[in-house]
C-alpha cells in the first residue's frame, strides 16, 4: 500500500451545545487537517506515472476545504434562536452551521467524506483540535 499524507489549518469559533463543561462556551481553535491518501497500485502511464495522486492535486483539495472553514462560527443545527443567527449574521459574521456537533470527530467524518465525494483516493482523515489532541475517521 502507498500512502500519502498532507494537512492543511483553518481558525473557526465553536460551541458543544448542551454540553456540561466549559466547551458550552463560544470558543475558537486552530484547527489542523490531515489527510492520508493511498492505493495498492500507481499509476502506470502518462504524466501521474508513479503517483498515487498529484500531490499538487490533493494539496489544493485539503487546502479548499480547511478554506471554506477558515474564520467562521461552526454550529450545530438548531442549537441557536432564529434571532441570535438573524443578529450575527446582521453583524457580518461568517456562519457555518453544520447537522453535526462540532466535534473533532465529526469534523473527521464529514472532511473524510466530502474528499471522497470529490474523487479522491483519501484513507483516513485526522482532525487536531489542539496540538495535542485529535480525531481520526476512516472506512
Amino acid at each position: 500500500m502507498y500512502r500519502l499524507k498532507t494537512s492543511a489549518a483553518f481558525d473557526s469559533a465553536h460551541f458543544l451545545a448542551g454540553y456540561n463543561g466549559k466547551c458550552a462556551n463560544l470558543h475558537g481553535h486552530t484547527w489542523t487537517v490531515e489527510v492520508e491518501a493511498g492505493a495498492e497500485t500507481l499509476t502506470e502511464s502518462g504524466e501521474k506515472r508513479g503517483m498515487v495522486i498529484d500531490f499538487g492535486d490533493l494539496k489544493q483539495a485539503v487546502r479548499a476545504l480547511a478554506d471554506s472553514y477558515d474564520h467562521a462560527m461552526i454550529y450545530e443545527s438548531g442549537s441557536l434562536r432564529e434571532t441570535t443567527v438573524f443578529a450575527l449574521q446582521d453583524e457580518g459574521f461568517r456562519l457555518i452551521e453544520v447537522p453535526y456537533r462540532p466535534t473533532a470527530e465529526n469534523f473527521a467524518k464529514a472532511f473524510y467524506e466530502a474528499l471522497r465525494e470529490a474523487g479522491l483516493p483519501v484513507l483516513r482523515v485526522t482532525v487536531y483540535e489542539t496540538p495535542a489532541n485529535c480525531a481520526s475517521y476512516e472506512v
